[in-house]
């Protein structure tokens, strides 16, 4: 095969593992651009930037209004905390992967790098075993991410409630999250559907930030465990032709397999460089999503709490009975598991990141 074929065969493998990551970060003008980038496409990314950042910020706006000034109880506020969260966490996803557009066109490269360097089909074969679980890992977080989140937009808008505003009845949609009112009258038809697309225009731009950074990741990190398994390939097949042949010029190939193993190394450093901060963010978002939940499970014990604090001694006697049913009742809490193992809860995401950090100072000692 010649040298221009191999070329084209790598570029077309490296493409084979990126090409999810362009169609998610494309639409949102994410995709980190290169010296063949026409200045055409740059100033469309500019104004899908423009447009990205606009939306978002217009829509998270009369929710985060609401949120303040608005005297509702700590219920209402929890539910559209959750919203609100989601739409300012992946602005500032999506202001990290603008900002890290040159360390990952440097990934990109180092990658296609990677591809061009592969002279083995064994070798091959290792890293496109790893691309093709990258590339699955990044196709099963976009539908995750996607189908949950704008399923829930688009389930709750299909619901109408009633307004009675002076002698007219109007019949409006439920919107994802509650707006601040004297800001944008949504009790009006147009402006109530109109604020419904926006938010679920909105939640796709968020998502869609979020599914390019983990989805790229994912592919990153794929790359670099089959760098790896290439570097352990070629360890073994080292030691063992150094066995049988007891060959003394090995010093050339292993000072290669050293060579890409410190090259693999930068590779993660690169990485570790781009997502230390979203893994950060997303980190308090889960927790602050694992309160809330934990919160409103745990509310269902103050219904006992209520009933027990009425004045109930003055009921009939069966009634009073009829009550003790309910306090029961209360105290039995249904919790959310995984896998039906283990509570989802803050005081096991603490165990979990203690047993982490446990784990951590056992390997650093062994070694």
């Amino acid at each position: 095969m010649s040298n221009e074929a191999v070329i084209i065969e790598a570029d077309r493998n490296s493409d084979y593992c990126l090409q999810l990551n362009r169609w998610f970060l494309k639409p949102i003008g994410a995709w980190p651009s290169s010296p063949s980038t026409t200045r055409l496409e740059k100033i469309i990314s500019f104004l899908l930037n423009t447009i990205c950042y606009s939306t978002v910020i217009i829509t998270t706006i009369p929710s985060v209004l609401q949120l303040i000034l608005e005297d509702e109880s700590i219920n209402l506020k929890l539910k559209s905390i959750d919203f609100v969260s989601h739409l300012i966490v992946s602005s500032f996803t999506y202001s990290v992967l603008l900002l890290h557009n040159k360390d990952i066109r440097r990934c990109v490269e180092h990658m296609k790098t990677d591809w061009r360097a592969v002279t083995r089909k064994e070798d091959q074969q290792v890293m496109m075993k790893n691309a093709k679980f990258g590339r699955y890992v990044a196709a099963f977080c976009a539908i995750f991410v996607q189908g949950s989140v704008l399923c829930f937009c688009f389930v709750t808008a299909l619901n109408t409630l009633e307004v009675q505003i002076g002698n007219e009845t109007r019949i409006l949609h439920v919107l994802p999250c509650a707006v601040y009112k004297k800001l944008v009258n949504v009790d009006e038809s147009p402006t109530n559907e109109f604020m419904i697309f926006l938010q679920i225009w909105s939640t796709f731009i968020a998502n869609c930030s979020t599914v390019g950074i983990f989805s790229l990741a994912a592919v990153l990190a794929a790359h670099a465990c089959g760098q790896l398994n290439v570097v352990m390939l070629w360890i073994v097949e080292f030691v063992n032709e150094a066995k049988v042949e007891r060959r003394a010029d090995g010093f050339m190939e292993i000072g290669i397999i050293v060579e890409r193993h410190l090259r693999t190394l930068n590779f993660i450093s690169y990485i570790e460089g781009v997502m230390n901060k979203i893994c950060f963010l997303e980190m308090l978002r889960c927790t602050m999503d694992i309160c809330v939940i934990g919160y409103f499970i745990v509310s269902c014990k103050k219904i006992g709490e209520v009933v027990y604090m009425t004045n109930w001694y003055y009921l009939p006697g069966k009634t009073i009975l009829d009550l003790i049913m309910v306090i029961a009742r209360s105290n039995v809490v249904v919790q959310i598991t995984a896998g039906k193992l283990v509570h989802m809860s803050v005081y096991t995401f603490g165990s979990v990141v203690k047993t982490g950090f446990a784990y951590l100072n056992l390997l650093q000692q062994m070694t």
